[in-house]
């Protein structure tokens, strides 16, 4: 069966093309590489011995789109394709809402056009705002966001959950993924953000690459042990089997269904520079900076339904995280450049 990954060169679709293609399932790969690189497919030719067919495309071109259900009979579609950055969604949130929500449901008109009929959208926990009791489990009240990017997620997922309702036939998974890190074992493939990085892993990857001088923690005086913000961090090679078992789930049952994805406990930020110090052989340079607004003291998910329902756990700790991401950047200090 083919399955369509919309944003499919990306750093979670690329892992999860991987998975997929393990899996038994034929990938094809629609992306427009606005966050991404043609490198890519190179590289997962590498690791699989597969081209995957590849449609350069914006995924909210519905005439584009329409193509790539003409050439194949899609039997899923895992919806990645969107823009990511937190910070930049709040300086240019028209951006945010209009790419996001539009490509969301020009693709679901195309599916609609085509019959095809299941569904699996790559959501956040950013969807659970701040008010949600750790740790934070499906049936927690989601919002206010604290950002567009995760608005976005939101709106789509009620989107998504309307159209389900209003459609007996249609099956959707909505994953929501706590904070994605790690590589691919082979280095081939890995996280590669396009300017200073978001995120405190391939920020910590560009510092122990030396790429970046230091790493700035946002506040010490936390309630947490170490004073460090806590948060729940995902080998992507963990989540990216997640997106094979929601797939394999869609294509069983009906309706729509929520799971976070992660692992249950949190790691501080001072955790995570000690673990990467370690796999990286050398000191990770760091300074305390003063917190960040809107920042909270931890984050964790509940993954218990994910485990009951979809089969799903996590395999890989916080030693093959920062292993397999200093491997990636190791070999690759300036990405997929």
């Amino acid at each position: 069966m083919k399955i369509l990954l919309t944003g499919g060169a990306g750093y979670i679709g690329s892992h999860t093309a991987v998975e997929l293609d393990a899996a038994g399932f034929e990938v094809v790969i629609a992306d427009n590489f606005s966050n991404s690189s043609p490198i890519v497919l190179e590289r997962l030719e590498t690791i699989t011995g597969k081209r995957f067919p590849l449609y350069e495309i914006d995924v909210a071109d519905k005439t584009a789109l329409r193509r790539v259900f003409e050439e194949n009979e899609i039997g899923a579609v895992i919806h990645f394709a969107g823009y990511k950055a937190v910070g930049e969604s709040v300086s240019i949130p028209l951006s945010y809402y209009r790419n996001n929500i539009d490509s969301t449901l020009s693709l679901m008109e195309v599916m609609a056009e085509f019959g095809c009929k299941n569904l699996v959208f790559s959501s956040s926990a950013t969807v659970y705002g701040n008010r949600a009791k750790l740790p934070f489990d499906e049936e927690a009240k989601t919002g206010p966001c604290t950002n567009p990017y995760g608005w976005t997620k939101l709106f789509i997922e009620q989107i998504i959950t309307d159209y389900a309702k209003a459609n007996g036939d249609f099956s959707s998974v909505l994953l929501r993924y706590f904070n994605p890190v790690g590589a691919h074992e082979s280095g081939l493939i890995g996280e590669d953000p396009k300017d200073v990085p978001n995120n405190l892993m391939p920020y910590i990857a560009r510092v122990a690459v030396g790429t970046l001088p230091f790493l700035s923690v946002y506040g010490n005086d936390y309630p947490t042990p170490d004073g460090t913000g806590v948060r729940d961090y995902i080998h992507v090679t963990d989540l990216a089997k997640g997106h094979v078992a929601a797939v394999k789930y869609v294509l069983e049952k009906k309706g729509n269904e929520i799971f976070n994805l992660g692992t249950g406990k949190g790691i501080s930020v001072l955790e995570m520079v000690k673990a990467y110090s370690e796999a990286c052989g050398h000191e990770v340079g760091y300074k305390i900076a003063p917190r960040r607004p809107g920042d909270i003291a931890e984050c964790y998910a509940n993954a218990e339904k994910a485990e009951k329902i979809l089969g799903w756990k996590v395999e890989l700790g916080l030693s093959e995280m920062c292993r397999d991401s200093w491997n990636w950047q190791s070999k690759n200090p300036e990405g997929y450049k």
